[in-house]
């Protein structure tokens, strides 16, 4: 008998069937898929965050679009009487700022951070974002919310006055992002919200004043709501 006729080759063949199923699992789940079907590269996890449940960053999307009015229409003339006004200004600037306050006044909101709000917003704006934030602490509730991405910030609207040496300035911008944004109670049940990306429009209105008696002029969100 040949030492051929000893092999097993029932056993062979399978082996060789595992081999190939192996490899093929191994390059399916080395891929992540996000909410939208398309293929993203999995993120590694910094040391400081690789503790059991932690969650792996969110992947950042390209820049967002700014849109600002032509400098021949309404919205355009006011932006050029605030440049005129407040040496420096540029909406492209002023955008980028408005971009970082977003993410910041997000995030703070979420965290509880009354320190960093008192940074961005006006003292009306500042009463109605605490406000919220007590009530959530009163009722034990957390809030989680993860800027997945910016899409765009438009200036839609502007108002400028200067009387008696005193300028105001009032700027809309509507804000596209891309967020996980989740309410739960005590226990960690979500009431608001899902663990889905989810695009958000939002109108925020950030207002400027300067004059003799008050200090350099500098930009704070007075108003923010759905758009």
């Amino acid at each position: 008998m040949s030492f051929l006729a000893n092999i097993p080759y029932d056993i062979v063949i399978f082996a060789l069937l595992s081999l190939v199923l192996v490899w093929r699992l191994r390059a399916v789940l080395g891929r992540r898929v996000d909410v939208e079907g398309q293929a993203t590269v999995a993120v590694p996890i910094p040391r400081s965050q690789e503790r059991a449940g932690a969650l792996p960053p969110v992947v950042e999307e390209p820049s967002a679009r700014l849109d600002i009015p032509q400098p021949a229409t309404r919205v355009g003339q006011i932006l050029g009487e605030i440049a005129s006004s407040q040496p420096g200004f540029k909406p492209e600037f002023f955008l980028q700022n408005a971009q970082k306050a977003f993410r910041e006044v997000v995030t703070a909101f979420a965290e509880g951070n009354r320190s960093t709000l008192r940074t961005y917003l006006t003292a009306s704006a500042f009463a109605g974002f605490d406000a919220a934030i007590t009530a959530r602490e009163a009722a034990q509730q957390k809030q989680r919310t993860e800027i997945v991405g910016i899409s765009s910030l438009a200036i839609v609207d502007a108002f400028f006055s200067h009387i008696n040496g005193h300028e105001k300035a009032r700027i809309d911008v509507q804000i596209i992002s891309r967020q996980i944004s989740i309410l739960n109670d005590i226990d960690g049940q979500p009431l608001v919200g899902t663990e889905s990306v989810t695009e958000f429009s939002d109108l925020w209105q950030f207002e400027s004043e300067s004059g003799r008696d008050l200090p350099p002029s500098m930009w704070h969100l007075a108003a923010a709501r759905a758009a």
